[in-house]
């Protein structure tokens, strides 16, 4: 009994979703780092693998000038570690609601561009994207993913700490009586 509630249906399907996630974060910062030609990976080539992907930052017309660079050089590290974050399972709430928060926003930067009409490159996944409607849903399709795994960790977490606390709650009950 205990083995399915720790391996049932629902933490499988939390398990899987987590993994998706990750992999889509890692693979999305080593698109944008990856140097951009036959060049060997090297401190230099990921410079300007990130100073290429600034400039796809910047025909979003969102940020001022002076912070699309540091955001550019930023982003991809920072979507490295939260996708190992998310590999790794440790704090899985806090992870997951990370990750919900940044393709929240992704999406919503998204919807805004497509909205305003630009023909931008989308530069998700590195540069020659076109920013259009699969685009839209396919970073729908994540918000929606990184949701259902957020609200999953947090429904197993919480049924977890009642699993925990109801041998507590015995134990006081027999020496109340």
């Amino acid at each position: 009994m205990e083995r399915e509630r720790k391996f049932g249906p629902g933490r499988i399907l939390l398990l899987l979703g987590r993994l998706v996630l990750a992999g889509i974060f890692i693979f999305a910062a080593y698109a944008k780092m990856k140097p951009q030609t036959q060049v060997p990976w090297s401190v230099a080539s990921v410079r300007t693998s990130l100073a290429m992907f600034a400039m796809q930052v910047d025909s979003y017309q969102l940020l001022p000038t002076q912070f699309v660079s540091p955001a550019a050089h930023l982003l991809p590290p920072a979507e490295l570690l939260l996708g190992l974050w998310l590999l790794s399972g440790i704090g899985l709430r806090f992870s997951a609601l990370a990750t919900t928060l940044l393709v929240g926003l992704f999406f919503s930067v998204i919807v805004r561009t497509y909205a305003m009409g630009l023909e931008i490159n989308c530069g998700c996944f590195g540069p020659g994207e076109q920013l259009g409607r699969m685009t839209l849903l396919r970073d729908g399709s994540f918000l929606a993913l990184s949701l259902a795994v957020a609200i999953g960790a947090f429904l197993v977490h919480r049924a977890g700490r009642k699993r925990s606390a109801a041998p507590v709650a015995a134990a006081a009950a027999d020496r109340a009586d």
